[in-house]
């Protein structure tokens, strides 16, 4: 609470004590008081009303501080009223109840939204899981008449395909917990997994594949690092060289197992570096050499990562980028393991 703004509220409150202590004195005197007799009336009046001023304004700031702490712990702000205690100044009660008007109506608002979200988000997914019914019938056709006109159109099924997963995965993405199934996994059978989904696209981009393959394990959920690899892959492709060359590598660091993919690509801008897992963020490579880049990807991939507890970065050094998975395996998985 401003303290100087208080106690300049507080000047007509003053003024007019101070008048009545002068109409007081005057009184005083014409009816044959002494000088001093007046002079103490007049102190003990000073020193009560500052007194009650002093401790109002202390009783007061306590208050308004309260009221602030509670409010910067709460997530919903708008809930305050629902868990403040009710004031006792009638004044304060006015406030009390706007409060709780504007509470009421802004929590109708927002479940409002939540369930027209939900709505949406399962309108989504009943549409991914709809459409991918044709996308399958459709790659098996393709398959089954091999000549150059199928082959692509089986790169652009793979590019719908993976646009449709996309948004499957961005709006799972919100409660991955109501989704994944962490188990123990082979990395290299993910990576395996990822280029066969993505085989027709680093065909047509003559993509070559250099596996240094492990047989490290991590606890995580298949299906989501799958995806997360894929739009590893997509990415590289986007922006290769003339001999692309994607390659998949395990380094072992502590407690940690970190899965590398690393390209010989036009690399990523140093100063772009940092806000790559931004979302919508394009940088200086996607404006110039993909006019149709979104900036969803990169940042898809880190909130995944996030929800399943793992480590992403990326290193560029001018040409080629390196981007690293981190898998923690902590003390409980390693005695187990050992």
């Amino acid at each position: 609470m401003n303290g100087k703004l208080y106690w300049k509220q507080k000047l007509p409150v003053m003024f007019l004590n101070v008048l009545c202590m002068v109409g007081l004195a005057v009184f005083l005197w014409v009816t044959g008081n002494s000088i001093d007799g007046i002079f103490l009336i007049l102190l003990i009046w000073i020193a009560v009303l500052t007194a009650r001023l002093v401790a109002a304004y202390y009783s007061r700031r306590e208050q308004m501080k309260n009221l602030l702490k509670l409010a910067e712990q709460l997530e919903e702000r708008y809930l305050l009223s629902e868990v403040m205690e009710k004031p006792v100044r009638a004044d304060d009660l006015v406030y009390y109840r706007l409060l709780k008007l504007a509470g009421k109506s802004m929590l109708e608002q927002v479940n409002e939204v939540r369930r027209e979200r939900t709505q949406y988000k399962e309108y989504v997914e009943q549409w991914v899981h709809e459409i991918k019914t044709p996308i399958t019938a459709m790659k098996l056709l393709c398959e089954n008449n091999h000549s150059q006109v199928t082959a692509e159109l089986l790169v652009q099924l793979e590019k719908v395909n993976r646009y449709t997963e996309q948004a499957l995965y961005y709006a799972r993405s919100e409660h991955t917990e109501k989704d994944y199934s962490v188990r123990e996994i082979r990395l290299f059978d993910v990576v395996h997994q990822s280029i066969a989904e993505n085989k027709y696209l680093l065909l047509q981009n003559g993509v070559g594949i250099n596996l240094r393959e492990t047989d490290d394990t991590v606890y995580s959920d298949e299906k989501w690092l799958c995806f997360i690899l894929n739009q590893l892959i997509v990415n590289s492709v986007k922006y290769r060289t003339k001999q692309p060359v994607l390659k998949f590598y395990t380094e072992h660091q502590g407690s940690q197992i970190i899965l590398c993919v690393q390209d010989n690509g036009i690399g990523i801008d140093a100063g772009d570096l940092q806000r790559i897992f931004e979302k919508g963020f394009t940088g200086k490579n996607g404006r110039e050499a993909l006019q149709n880049s979104t900036g969803i990807g990169l940042y898809l991939c880190k909130r995944l990562c996030d929800k399943l507890g793992i480590g992403i970065c990326a290193d560029s050094e001018g040409s080629g980028t390196s981007l690293r998975l981190i898998f923690h395996i902590n003390d409980f998985i390693q005695q187990v393991q050992d």
